[in-house]
């Protein structure tokens, strides 16, 4: 399956996606602070690790991951576009580092929670992954 754009306006359209504050991270901080919940965002340590949000004394970190950035719907594009692809390369790559930085964190003492975006987004499951993160947080 080839793109609609060239090149050029492909990378132009990717370089404006943004990593931090997202509608979905707005969410979880705004929860967060209305259930008085202390934490901190984009937490970076000594390690080259970017949290979305982070209790440091408590050596908690908590990912908030991009269904399609961090592969929840990888199978299918590997389908549609095969595994030698770009994008199938990328999603792997990044669940590689995913990966990495779980046993980075892990290795030096922190718990780790990922969630999916869409399990905030999505109404149904919302209330559920919120609360999920204050438990974590605040255990």
């Amino acid at each position: 399956m080839s793109d609609i754009f060239e090149p050029e306006k492909r990378s132009e359209i990717m370089s404006k996606i943004r990593g931090k504050n997202t509608k979905v991270e707005l969410t979880v901080y705004s929860y967060l602070r209305k259930e008085g919940v202390y934490f901190q965002k984009h937490y970076r340590g000594k390690f080259k690790v970017r949290l979305d949000v982070a209790l440091p004394r408590k050596k908690r970190a908590v990912f908030i991951d991009g269904d399609f950035w961090h592969g929840r719907s990888l199978e299918r594009v590997r389908q549609q576009r095969g595994k030698e692809d770009f994008w199938t390369k990328k999603l792997v790559r990044n669940i590689e580092r995913d990966k990495e930085q779980n046993a980075i964190l892990t290795d030096n003492g922190w718990t780790v929670l990922r969630v999916w975006e869409s399990d905030i987004l999505r109404k149904r499951t919302r209330e559920q992954s919120l609360e999920k993160i204050k438990g974590f947080l605040i255990t």
